[in-house]
């Protein structure tokens, strides 16, 4: 595995990442160690099932940006792709969300059962982590930690709970995002840049540039299930304002979210300046993230 390999068009290389990431995932669920065939194929459907694995691509792409090797950040970027995965299974059950489709097939609670659901995201975190501890070591794993706990994901997805059926600002729906998208975002370029032999400068930029392009990634999803259709989308559309969720358009409007958007993909390739190498990709990435359609 070389740059040679790597096409240096945007779709190109995220296509390029997600044949390597999955193929790594595939390794590591292949290993015949489960003791209960039903959470391993449970675990096998839920990530092997789609996806546009853009987190560990931003894991490669921090690695590459700084000097490093891709190979040496694989091991992390499919990690990443079983937490945010993780994530999912467990977003998508009766108790939060109560979702029936996700990337265009049945939930994992649908397709199984609850209990099911709830272990097969509970052992993707636990095997996420035996991975990250294994190939990033232990800074990558308290970052990673970090950002996905009370202070990131976690603690984003409760706000989002809490803020179902009230009147928030545009401050609030702000922050929600920050931690329940960005936040995992935020991990994948840190995680990569670690991996990478990152500079504390380096991982600062990385930061910024995760931080912007997570929340114009929110945003888009939040404008997106408002005009999207569920085919388009391979999950219900409109969901978000049946259950009144804190979104950027149901506080400004589309346009006003659309404006904000591309103010934060501007904001994240401005951020990046100053990274070593790889810059035209994150800036073609920050465009894709507001240009996407699913």
């Amino acid at each position: 595995m070389n740059s040679e390999t790597k096409p240096a068009d945007l779709a190109g290389y995220l296509t390029w990442c997600k044949t390597q990431v999955d193929a790594t995932i595939d390794q590591y669920l292949h290993v015949p160690e489960y003791r209960e065939e039903r959470l391993a194929e449970a675990m096998r459907y839920a990530v092997l099932g789609g996806g546009k694995r853009l987190r560990p691509a931003l894991v490669l792409l921090a690695c590459e940006s700084v000097g490093g090797r891709v190979e040496d950040a694989l091991p992390a970027a499919a990690a990443i792709e079983m937490i945010h995965t993780y994530s999912l299974v467990h977003d998508d059950l009766p108790c939060m969300d109560d979702d029936d489709y996700r990337r265009g097939r049945l939930t994992v609670h649908k397709k199984f059962d609850e209990a099911t659901a709830v272990l097969t995201g509970n052992a993707l975190h636990a095997l996420a982590f035996e991975i990250l501890a294994d190939h990033g070591g232990a800074r990558a794993v308290r970052e990673v930690a970090h950002y996905i706990g009370t202070e990131g994901i976690l603690g984003g997805q409760m706000d989002d709970l809490l803020a179902e059926d009230t009147r928030t600002s545009l401050e609030q729906v702000s922050f929600i995002h920050l931690r329940k998208t960005a936040s995992l975002i935020i991990a994948s370029l840190r995680a990569g840049g670690i991996i990478g032999g990152a500079t504390s400068e380096d991982l600062d930029r990385l930061s910024r540039y995760g931080r912007d392009v997570g929340l114009a990634f929110q945003i888009v999803d939040d404008i997106l299930d408002e005009v999207g259709s569920t085919e388009q989308l391979g999950k219900p559309a409109g969901s978000d304002r049946a259950r009144q969720k804190a979104t950027y358009p149901g506080t400004v409007g589309i346009e006003k979210s659309r404006e904000r958007a591309r103010e934060f993909a501007e904001s994240a390739k401005q951020a990046i300046d100053g990274i070593p190498d790889r810059r035209e990709t994150f800036v073609a990435l920050a465009d894709y993230v507001i240009s996407r359609d699913r």
